[in-house]
């Protein structure tokens, strides 16, 4: 985003009109809806490189350190597991809470022996149970895609089956396309009705005219400048900074940034703004239209690239006013984990200390099942 002056571009009304009409209503509606998305884009180039950095150097290593933890956690309890003096109430207590830890865990560490204390508290494999919930994913990924994943498919790994469905969609579409692209063939063959022909002809003649109006609008700018023209070494630096500017905007159609650099550049004023003709605002009108709806289309784009570059589930609102906010809870939620799992570790030194524990968490057992325990 360009931190030259801003000029807003909206239209007053005039000393001989009490209201605007309906078109210059519309056209100062468009301008304050793309000056709000243009703000959300801008906040969001300034928040995401300092989410990046927290994200990086304080969330990430209190997640291993959190894991590192619940690890030790795991080890633990199954040596406690093997220790004389609990009763088999509590030996059920610690092999199911150490299902729980462990089957989250293995995942993620990659550690074989908790693979080993997983299949020996859940009765069962760890290995068996995750290759029939891959078998599971294929199935419903077939179904909702329509296709099939493949006999060679590397049922070990989620990730080479997300990769294969990407693969399929993105062939499914690339079909799409193209059997649409052919109906639009035969159909261009087709001999047009005289409607037809008409409503085509209107369809060219207004692109056309919403063409030109953006290019009217830059020819103007770019005849004034000149940058090449400028005998001044200081004054033709500034002058080719903002001949790129206009490039950019015009290779964006944005009409915008180009009236704002008009205004900007005193070519025009606010009096040729409260002028523009009704015509000339239909046409503007729709141009700004077509750029909120690029707009919009960015602002999903880009937060969708920030949900799947930190993790953040489609349910989950974001706002480049609140992630940073959101993140701060975030680090100091696992802060406060990693005491909790320190203080939890240090009741293994006496069994009568880890008796009580486990006494305290079976209470909880009644309110809060142990796959939502603070570990």
């Amino acid at each position: 985003m360009s931190k030259a002056t801003h000029h807003a571009v909206s239209i007053a009304p005039g000393h001989n009109k009490a209201s605007l009409s309906r078109g210059q209503k519309a056209f100062n509606s468009l301008i304050r809806q793309i000056e709000k998305r243009r703000t959300r884009l801008r906040a969001w180039e300034r928040v995401t490189p300092d989410f990046q950095q927290r994200y990086v150097d304080v969330l990430l290593p209190l997640e291993r350190e959190s894991t590192d933890l619940q690890v030790k956690l795991v080890y633990r309890l199954d040596d406690v597991w093997n220790q004389k003096g609990l009763t088999k109430t509590e030996r059920r207590t610690v092999s199911t809470l150490i299902s729980n830890l462990a089957g989250d865990l293995v995942e993620a560490c990659n550690d074989a022996q908790l693979k080993v204390i997983y299949n020996r508290h859940s009765k069962s494999d760890y290995d068996s149970e995750a290759a029939a919930e891959l078998e599971d994913m294929k199935d419903v990924l077939e179904a909702m895609l329509g296709v099939e994943l493949g006999e060679d498919l590397d049922m070990s790994s989620p990730h080479d089956m997300l990769r294969r469905a990407q693969a399929r969609m993105e062939e499914q579409q690339a079909q799409y396309e193209a059997a649409d692209q052919a109906r639009q063939a035969r159909r261009a063959k087709r001999k047009k009705t005289a409607r037809q022909q008409a409503a085509q002809a209107r369809q060219q003649a207004e692109q056309a005219e919403l063409s030109q109006s953006i290019r009217e609008v830059y020819r103007k700018l770019a005849s004034a400048l000149h940058p090449d023209r400028e005998p001044d070494p200081h004054e033709r630096e500034r002058k080719t900074a903002l001949m790129q500017r206009a490039n950019h905007a015009y290779g964006r159609n944005d009409l915008l940034k180009l009236l704002e650099l008009q205004l900007e550049l005193e070519h025009i004023d606010q009096s040729a703004i409260n002028e523009l003709s009704e015509d000339r605002l239909k046409h503007y009108n729709k141009i700004l239209k077509e750029q909120l709806g690029e707009l919009d289309q960015e602002i999903l784009q880009v937060e969708a690239s920030f949900r799947h570059a930190y993790g953040i589930p489609p349910f989950i609102d974001i706002a480049p006013a609140t992630v940073l906010h959101n993140l701060a809870n975030d680090i100091a939620g696992l802060q406060q984990h990693i005491r909790d799992l320190e203080t939890d570790l240090l009741v293994f030194e006496d069994l009568k200390q880890f008796k009580g524990w486990l006494k305290q968490l079976k209470y909880r057992q009644t309110a809060v099942p142990f796959d939502e325990f603070p570990f």
